[in-house]
Order: C-alpha cells, then structure tokens, then sequence
C-alpha cells in the first residue's frame, strides 16, 4: 500500500512539474509572440516611412535593412560571451526596453518635424544591437525552460508564432501607416516591448550551465566558440547554408517595399498583405517541419527544404500588376516555407548536440556569420537596383538562392537522413 501511495504521489509531482514547466514557457512564449508582432508592424512601417514620408530611393531603403542587421558583424561574436556571463532571465528584459526607447523616439520626432534617413538608421541599428543579444539569449533560455525531448515541437511552435505575427503583423502595419500614417503606427511596436519586457520578468530565475568553470578571456571563449562550429561537419555545412540564405533574404526585404510601391504599384495596405504571404509560407513550414522529419528525417528535410528555395525564388522577379500580383505572393510565401524548415531543424540540432557550455557561443558564431551577411544583401541588392532596375535586381537574388543547396550537396548532410 505504501508502495502505491508513493507511486501515486510521484506521478502527481512529475505532472505537477510538468504544468509548472508549460507555464513558464507559455509566459516564454508569449513574450516572444508580442515583441515578434510590433517587429513585424515596424518591418513595413520603418521602410514606408521612408519611401512615402522622406522619399527615400531603393538605395537608401536599402542602408536601413542593412542597419537592422550589421549588428550582427558588430557585437555577434561578443553576444555569446555576454549572454554566457550575464543573467538568462534578466538579459532580454534589458534588451526589450533599450529597443523599446529607440522605436518609440520615432513618432516622437515624426511630430516634433526633425525625422530624416539617418534617424531611422539609427534606430534600425540600436533595435539591431539589442535584438542580437535578445535573440542569442532567448535561444540559450529556451533549453533551460523545457525537456530535450520537447525542443523540436517547442522550436516549431515558436517558429510558427513568429510566421503568424509575420502573416498578420505586416497587413496590420500596412493598414495602420495608411490609417494613421507610418510614425504613428510605431507605437504599435514600442508598446509590444514594453509588454514582452513585463513578461521576461516574470519568468523564474534559471540556472545558468554556461557559467560553470573558471572565468576565462573573451578572444578565447569567442575562438573556441567559433571552432566548434568551423569543424563540425553538420553545425558548420548548415551554417553555411543558412549564410547563403540570410544574403538572399537581407537583398529580398531591401528591394521588396520599393519593387511593390514603384514597379508594381500596390497600396500600402496591399503592401502590407503581400509582405504577409512570407508569414503565411512560414507558418506553414513551420506547422509541417515536425511531420516533414518524422517521415523523412532531419537531413533529407533540410536537404529537400534548399532545393525548394530557388524554384519559389524564380517566381518573385516574375509578378506583374494587379492578379499578376499572386504570383509575387506564391514566391514570397513558398521561399519563406522553405526557409523556415532549415531554420528549424538546423537551431533544434544544434541546442541538442551542442554541450551546455559552448551553446551561447556556438548560437551567437552561427547568427553572426549567417546574420552578418542580411546586410550585404541589402546592399548588393540595392546597388543592383541602382544600376539594373529593381526587377532585375530580384531576379540576380533569385539566381544567389542555387547555392544554397549547391552547399548542402556538397558536404556529409547530403548522405544523412538524421543529422547526427
């Protein structure tokens, strides 16, 4: 009797634990879905209010993608160092309300009549700063808050959340620039700072397993950091890979405001909802990327998810005025689908088979060379369109996006069906 007594007792502590633990990761959750819709409103209003309200040609739309993200080549080394050496919990709090201020000084100064290019570059590059150690730090947090064995679907949820703010998030921000005008919809996103800051507070402190062991220098927590990921044969192949990506993403969020305004003619409302077709393609990866591995594995699904990128990819250069439109919408949304099923994947292997006190450093070297080039991206894309148009210039990232799976065929992830 005392036996089942006590059987009954621990199985009641392990479902205790267990709700306890969904809580805290729906709070996690939560945080990141608020921060992830005002991103999303901002990615559409900082670009319009620079095409619409300053003029701005694609060229200099370009130079604040590529602020939002040279962030990335400035401290993403360093931000693993950082999140290893500062709280979990407290980081991302710090992080939400230093972006919150730089996001918030716009429609301040909108009203005040002193906005001009380099304010939003500006601002892209503070809330770029921030969002990288924010990232880097959610993405070491999230292990400590759920079981190895839910990372996958945990991953797959927050992915698919962020595909839902992307879908519905830029349709808002679109509707709201044409409402209220695209300094005024930002505080749309300083608000969902605050809110995402409430929330990463009210998270319980977590151990911190990278703090563990003797305090060593920076250059050699970053070196060693940056050699796991340069040797591993599947951590560095799909870093590689998501480089190749991040190049073609970084040249297609620079061309596509000004391709949708000028070439094609849209609304900004319609701006919006074209944009929205990337959340919707990425909602829907994400939702089918644990279906995709369970049936075919981890390593034919990245492998599968490259070749699929340049075939939506071609389609974007390829859309015309009015219905022509959809097929815009069919590339855009298939190319993030794509995408985010090697997001996926590649950020669940590497928590899983990275060890606990290199993860921070193994996150932060992969984001910073796959991040590091959204900007470059921007640029080359900007430049192209300078020269050649901006249809041309999509249809140059359309051809970039073939090496990406170029990449994966050529290294030991083509023969896997399981990363391993």
């Amino acid at each position: 009797m005392t036996t089942v007594v006590r059987g009954r007792r621990d199985e009641e502590g392990r479902r205790g634990a267990g709700s306890s633990r969904a809580a805290v990761f729906w709070r996690y959750w939560g945080a990141s879905t608020v921060s992830g819709l005002g991103d999303a409103v901002t990615a559409v209003a900082l670009p319009l209010l620079a095409v619409l309200v300053l003029h701005a040609s694609a060229f200099e739309v370009s130079l604040i993608t590529a602020a939002s993200y040279v962030a990335w080549l400035l401290i993403g080394l360093p931000a693993g160092v950082l999140v290893h050496r500062l709280p979990l919990r407290g980081t991302p709090v710090v992080m939400d309300l230093l972006r919150a201020v730089a996001v918030g000084s716009v429609p301040v100064a909108a009203a005040l009549g002193v906005l001009s290019l380099v304010h939003l570059v500006l601002v892209a590059l503070v809330v770029g700063l921030a969002s990288v150690v924010f990232d880097v730090g959610t993405s070491t947090l999230l292990p400590s808050l759920v079981g190895k064995e839910e990372l996958t679907a945990r991953n797959s949820l927050a992915s698919g959340t962020h595909a839902a703010t992307q879908l519905g998030g830029p349709s808002l921000g679109g509707v709201l620039v044409q409402v209220l005008g695209a300094a005024t919809s930002m505080v749309v996103d300083t608000v969902s700072y605050l809110a995402s800051a409430a929330l990463m507070g009210s998270l319980p402190r977590v151990a911190h397993p990278a703090q563990e062991g003797p305090r060593r220098g920076m250059t050699e927590m970053i070196r060693e950091g940056w050699r796991h990921v340069v040797r591993h044969p599947v951590i560095g192949p799909c870093a590689a890979d998501a480089t190749a990506l991040n190049f073609v993403n970084g040249g297609l969020m620079a061309l596509t405001p000004v391709f949708l305004v000028r070439t094609l003619d849209a609304p900004p409302a319609l701006v919006g909802v074209l944009i929205a077709a990337d959340g919707l393609g990425t909602l829907i990866g994400a939702a089918l990327t644990p279906r995709i591995v369970a049936r075919v594995g981890s390593g034919r699904a990245v492998v599968w998810a490259s070749l699929a990128t340049p075939c939506f990819a071609v389609l974007m250069p390829l859309a015309g005025h009015s219905a022509a439109l959809l097929v815009f919408a069919l590339g855009y949304g298939g190319f993030g689908a794509a995408v985010v099923v090697t997001s996926i994947v590649t950020r669940t292997y590497r928590q899983t088979a990275t060890p606990p006190e290199l993860l921070p450093r193994v996150m932060a070297t992969v984001r910073f060379v796959s991040w590091g080039v959204i900007p470059f991206g921007a640029l080359a894309a900007g430049g192209a369109a300078a020269l050649w148009g901006t249809r041309a210039a999509f249809a140059l990232m359309a051809v970039g996006s073939a090496i990406s799976p170029a990449i994966l065929l050529a290294s030991p992830v083509r023969r896997m069906r399981e990363l391993v």
